[in-house]
């Protein structure tokens, strides 16, 4: 006989993870989430989903036999909207927890999805926080709060504050690193946009928000959730001026295309200002910092363009 306090596991959370060639940080990923905190009455399993890996991904998923219920498949078409469109096709579940496999969830991260959708029943989506996982060797420019800050860094991060609750419009829109959604809202948003989001592990991005604010205009409610933790991991090689500049490049394009910027004079006149100040700077952190404008700008104007 059950024990008078226990309860039976009602409902269903799938954590989804897509990953490219990148089998060790899978590994730490799943382990993190083998380590978490169980929730009472929520059933908890994983669902990879390969994306045209050519590593040892697939043989170790294969062999592995421990930690939470995982089930796995391949994707062989490069692009992660493919392998989030398999993922989800025939997916049932109450509810979806999307982690990144460059992730690590905190302890209490299950409980807290679990605990924000049987608290918050209006919530149709969650959104928690992203934290750089810094380890103390990166470079100290990355922690410059002063007038040449390098913003945004190539390391995500996304934090509401202390307080939970739900995220109004122009607040805030998460990308889909630490997002989990109603099961019956997969359906009705639709698939992930295949134009946009990363082939590989190349720069490109933005088709988890493009998702979000089609769920959003569909009358889906956001909330926040402060105890949903991830941790990102910190790449060192990405921690130099050349990615960062790259990055902020590819990350304003892609802004730009999933807002539906146009073009306009004052971009035009953003980018030669910076490019005067990259000129006229003598010390590194400003000439970081206004390279890292610049090519933020002309990001802009790329992603503009291409919506001509």
């Amino acid at each position: 006989m059950r024990a008078p306090t226990e309860r039976t596991a009602t409902q269903t959370l799938v954590v989804l993870i897509c990953t490219h060639n990148r089998r060790a940080l899978l590994e730490k990923a799943l382990a993190s989430l083998d380590a978490a905190h169980r929730p009472t009455a929520w059933r908890v399993c994983v669902r990879v989903m390969a994306n045209a890996c050519t590593d040892d991904t697939l043989d170790w998923l294969a062999g592995r036999d421990n930690g939470l219920p995982l089930s796995f498949d391949h994707e062989p078409r490069p692009g992660k909207s493919h392998a989030l469109n398999r993922a989800l096709d025939g997916l049932h579940a109450d509810a979806v927890a999307f982690v990144d496999d460059d992730h690590r969830v905190d302890p209490g991260y299950l409980q807290a999805v679990c605990a924000a959708f049987d608290r918050d029943r209006a919530a149709d989506l969650l959104c928690g926080r992203i934290l750089p996982d810094w380890d103390g060797s990166e470079p100290a420019w990355v922690h410059d709060a002063g007038r040449y800050r390098v913003y945004p860094l190539p390391v995500p991060r996304f934090e509401l504050g202390d307080d939970g609750g739900p995220v109004t419009p122009g607040r805030a829109v998460p990308g889909g690193g630490n997002l989990a959604v109603r099961g019956p809202w997969l359906a009705r948003v639709g698939g992930f946009s295949v134009e946009l989001g990363p082939q590989g592990h190349n720069l490109g991005g933005a088709e988890d928000i493009d998702w979000v604010l089609r769920a959003l205009a569909l009358g889906a409610q956001l909330h926040y959730a402060p105890d949903m933790v991830q941790f990102h991991y910190v790449d060192g090689a990405r921690l130099k001026t050349g990615y960062v500049v790259r990055k902020a490049f590819a990350r304003s394009s892609s802004t730009a295309r999933v807002e539906g910027t146009r073009p306009a004079p004052y971009m035009l006149r953003k980018t030669l200002g910076y490019f005067g100040s990259v000129l006229a700077s003598w010390s590194a952190a400003r000439r970081r910092h206004y390279l890292v404008r610049l090519a933020a700008s002309l990001g802009e104007l790329h992603g503009a363009l291409k919506n001509r």
